[in-house]
């Protein structure tokens, strides 16, 4: 623990207090992080992590009965047959309220290991292990949980707190760089909405800013969950505050509906956010200068700015039905300036045409 920063999340809304743990090689701490009365743990993992999975569950066994859950990996594990797989487990197995679920994986796995948690007995604790950068400062903090559906992504879903997050760095050292450098679009919205340091540090130096074991990337990623902790900590169920953590994600999500869900979380979320600044700027609220640092951060984090021009009907169609319209408005987050987050609703059609043109490919 010499070496482990415990970042706290107060609760509201009824919410409890919990901590986020940031380290490197903690991973072994997780058992401190339990509930006192469980018996049982259910651990929720991807196929890729099958055998660290297995370990964890060996370095448990002696205090708790411990089973694995193994589900398809990214997108394609947030479907309500996955969800009906593990509740299956956890009835076969007679898991109580006492009881607790390992998230053990990407930001796809915490949100459904979040929801089956959420879902069973109408509550039981979950504990996140994140294994991504994205799962890190974002999925696997806030206490969102969902699937998706065919008609977009995250639509049923509840808000369910974790009852701990451990994010051990050094799960990330083996990472595809693809996927650290799509995570860290997360960590980028941090920087833009409300942490500038974030943005100096990837500018001074993008390689060492994206490498794990490094005290810059340590720095940013810990920026990032900090400013996730005080959101969601102030504003749980999203009645305010919280909607500044959808900055780049209204167009974002309409993207990954319209790939299926084949593309990174965070190559949408990067070319949404430049739309949301074009947007911002066109408004008048947003100056070509902090535009113009939105598409410089990203190029140098190698994350796409761009979008097909053909495409905007079918993405228009999709913000329409997302979850953060109001009615038949639209909302965006956007910028007044850096770490100046506000909202922008229903905004004229034309305007989101113009915006889009100007990041259509």
């Amino acid at each position: 623990m010499s070496d482990t920063t415990v970042i706290p999340v107060r609760g509201t809304d009824g919410m409890k207090d919990y901590e986020v743990r940031v380290g490197r090689g903690i991973l072994g701490t997780v058992s401190e992080l339990l509930p006192a009365r469980a018996e049982k743990v259910l651990i929720v993992h991807a196929p890729a992590l099958g055998e660290r999975a297995e370990r964890l569950r060996e370095e448990l066994s002696d205090r708790y009965q411990v089973l694995l859950a193994e589900i398809p990996d990214a997108e394609g594990a947030k479907r309500v047959e996955v969800a009906a797989f593990c509740w299956q487990i956890l009835g076969q197995t007679d898991f109580t309220r006492s009881d607790a679920i390992i998230g053990f994986g990407g930001g796809a796995t915490t949100d459904i290991a979040g929801f089956v948690a959420a879902t069973w007995l109408r509550g039981i604790a979950i504990v996140q292990v994140p294994t991504t950068v994205l799962a890190m400062v974002d999925a696997a903090i806030g206490g969102k949980t969902g699937i998706n559906t065919a008609e977009g992504k995250n639509l049923v879903g509840a808000f369910w707190a974790p009852h701990a997050v451990l994010c051990d760095l050094e799960l990330l050292d083996t990472l595809p760089r693809n996927e650290i450098l799509a995570g860290f679009a997360e960590v980028v919205k941090a920087g833009f909405i409300a942490e500038p340091e974030i943005l100096d540090i990837i500018e001074a130096d993008p390689a060492r800013a994206t490498d794990p074991t490094t005290a810059e990337f340590r720095r940013a990623v810990e920026l990032a969950i900090g400013m996730k902790a005080r959101v969601v900590g102030e504003d749980f169920t999203e009645q305010g505050l919280r909607e500044i953590l959808n900055y780049g994600h209204t167009l974002g999500h309409a993207i990954e509906h319209a790939e299926r869900y084949q593309w990174r979380h965070g190559a949408a979320v990067a070319i949404g956010m430049v739309y949301a600044a074009e947007l911002a700027r066109l408004t008048g609220r947003l100056p070509d200068a902090v535009v113009d640092r939105h598409r410089r951060v990203l190029d140098s984090l190698d994350l796409p700015t761009s979008y097909p021009a053909g495409r905007w009907p079918t993405l228009l169609a999709t913000m329409r039905r997302d979850k953060k319209a109001r009615g038949a408005l639209l909302r965006f987050i956007v910028l007044d300036d850096i770490a100046r987050p506000s909202v922008l609703q229903g905004p004229d059609e034309s305007l989101l045409f113009s915006a889009y043109q100007e990041i259509a490919s």
